[in-house]
């Protein structure tokens, strides 16, 4: 079942989101104090490719420099990627085969909002980073 919804995802929103993730994480990088900003935009970029299976969890590391970089990431990217979610995610709960997808891209705003601290893994393993 989840490689179907991925598989519908991926036509219908999946791809769109992470081109909006890897641009932004392309022009987060041109600094360099924004390198950890792009490369957390390409990791969740891969993850809103493919997101079915998968599950974001708090890293039980992550400190003030996560929350830091958390005001930071929300100022420079995380509304417009937040904004692309919630249009999509209406777009989606139009129809009765798009509400499982639209409630999955409801699921991802707040990890578009705040991704630093946070770590994205399997679903059969949501504790293994604890």
């Amino acid at each position: 079942m989840k490689t179907i919804l991925n598989v519908i995802w991926l036509v219908l929103s999946g791809f769109w989101l992470f081109l909006g993730y890897l641009l932004a994480g392309v022009l987060l990088c041109i600094t360099i104090i924004g390198i950890p900003f792009g490369i957390a935009a390409f990791r969740i970029g891969v993850y809103a490719l493919w997101p079915f299976g998968y599950t974001a969890v708090e890293r039980s590391d992550a400190g003030a420099a996560s929350c830091v970089g958390n005001v930071l990431w929300l100022v420079l990217a995380g509304w417009w990627l937040a904004i692309g979610h919630i249009v999509t995610g209406l777009a989606l709960c139009v129809t009765i085969i798009g509400i499982p997808l639209g409630i999955a891209n409801f699921k991802l705003i707040p990890v578009s909002l705040l991704p630093m601290g946070r770590e994205i893994v399997r679903t059969d393993q949501p504790f293994v980073s604890r």
